[in-house]
């Protein structure tokens, strides 16, 4: 039997010993979750005794229902009833994205149609943004110089990563809840990235699952899916069993750049105000283990995964000469920051890039490094591939794509850095990407090519 409540009698249920919530229209008693959430109990308590849909439904993905279904208990009485609402919206109608002619305008557009909520998690970063910003000012530093006489009538991006073909050397980095932007979310990330051929890292905290995420894929779609690691290994264990069984998805990416949260003031302020569920940060983050150690985490990784591992957020020469020591269990790095989003004045991956080819070069031949972090034009993806970087990946720029036009909005952000990576190897003398090298990069403060 359907039991009906009002809005007055859940409001009622709003502490530890009995707490409720409404999802969808329908009342769930879920005190019994308190304690097991991997957010924490306040994670809920905070929306307790009320609808907390508009909070749950852009961060979790749909598969989140099913576990709960045993705790339904009734409906909420149809006269109040709130639409099933997301956060998001559908932009893709709404804006030409065709007109947009590069990265800084579609951020521009996707600013002004989606929610302060998430213009608020996309756009935050840590503290003062200090590494945010210097992630993209670091690559106006670097100058290009270009050969003349060189035939340019083509040029081919296309290249292996990890033995696998894509299209292009520019690659969807992993970003969480791209369903507070648009409803398409990542699997709209993943179509788009099948009509360039392009690589893309599911986040760990998709707002879909991975397996919708692959839904529709092509066949020739390259796939990686990032780890973090829970405080509850069993649940990291799960999901990694679940990605094992996807032929779609062919690596695992471990984060080591953000075993906590970095205060990310855009992301707690617009939360503070109006989602007291809190900030979109804090509660991804609830739940991950910061205890992690290269040999305990390593062996118990390679136990519950034969897919090759990409270790993300090396910041220094060291710990990527560490890395390369577990060839061939890790098969590449990836040398990133966060996106400036974990520790404030961290270095920009172009940076720990000159490092590893000044202190320890050997490790060009011993795996991939891969970079990401304030890319913004094609130069800036030619100057890292440049300095070694086997491909460049791409976050926030996917995200704004998706914000202001859905699938199209994706295929813009793409399309526009393909195209800009083309016309600066080709006017750099570059018809190919294994023709670039670090002879044709130079700092605009030390005027000398890149030649150690």
């Amino acid at each position: 039997m359907n039991k009906i409540f009002t809005s007055a009698e859940v409001a009622h249920h709003n502490k530890e010993n009995s707490c409720w919530v409404v999802l969808y229209g329908k009342v769930y008693d879920v005190t019994h979750f308190l304690s097991s959430h991997p957010g924490g109990a306040q994670a809920i308590l905070r929306v307790s005794g009320r609808d907390a849909t508009d909070d749950f439904d852009p961060i979790h993905p749909p598969e989140t229902m099913d576990s709960i279904q045993s705790a339904r208990i009734g409906s909420l009485s149809l006269d109040e009833k709130s639409p099933c609402a997301t956060q998001t919206k559908d932009t893709s109608d709404e804006i030409d994205v065709s007109t947009l002619l590069n990265l800084d305008e579609i951020e521009k557009a996707a600013t002004n149609v989606i929610s302060k909520r998430a213009w608020a998690y996309y756009y935050s970063a840590a503290d003062d943004k200090i590494t945010k910003d210097f992630n993209t000012q670091v690559y106006r530093s670097l100058l290009l110089r270009p050969r003349v006489f060189v035939d340019c009538r083509k040029c081919d991006v296309e290249t292996e990563l990890l033995g696998w073909k894509v299209g292009l050397p520019i690659y969807v980095s992993p970003t969480a809840m791209a369903r507070l932007g648009h409803p398409r979310g990542e699997a709209g990330i993943a179509e788009a990235c099948g009509a360039l051929g392009a690589l893309q890292i599911i986040a760990n905290n998709s707002s879909l699952s991975p397996e919708q995420v692959v839904a529709k894929a092509l066949p020739t779609q390259v796939f990686g899916w990032q780890l973090y690691v829970q405080l509850d290994r069993r649940a990291s264990e799960a999901m990694l069993a679940r990605v094992n069984r996807l032929d779609e998805i062919k690596f695992v990416i471990l984060t080591l750049d953000a075993p906590v949260s970095g205060k990310r003031e855009d992301d707690e302020r617009i939360n503070v105000k109006s989602h007291p569920a809190g900030s979109v940060s804090a509660q991804l983050f609830a739940g991950t283990d910061p205890s992690l150690t290269w040999n305990e985490t390593l062996e118990w990784l390679s136990r519950h995964t034969k897919k090759p591992i990409i270790f993300k957020g090396l910041q220094t020469h060291e710990d990527v000469a560490i890395a390369a020591r577990y060839t061939p269990l890790v098969q590449a790095v990836i040398l990133s920051n966060h996106g400036g989003r974990s520790l404030d004045t961290a270095p920009p991956a172009v940076h720990t890039l000159l490092e590893v080819r000044k202190f320890c070069p050997h490790v060009f031949k011993k795996m991939e490094v891969w970079v990401d972090g304030g890319i913004r034009r094609g130069t800036d993806v030619v100057k890292a591939l440049c300095l070694g970087a086997k491909a460049v990946g791409i976050g926030r720029p996917a995200l704004w794509g998706l914000g202001a036009g859905g699938v199209k909005g994706v295929e813009r952000t793409l399309q526009i850095l393909l195209d800009e990576t083309k016309t600066c190897m080709r006017l750099l003398g570059a018809t190919t990407v294994h023709d670039l090298g670090p002879h044709y990069v130079t700092d605009a403060l030390f005027p000398f090519p890149y030649t150690y």
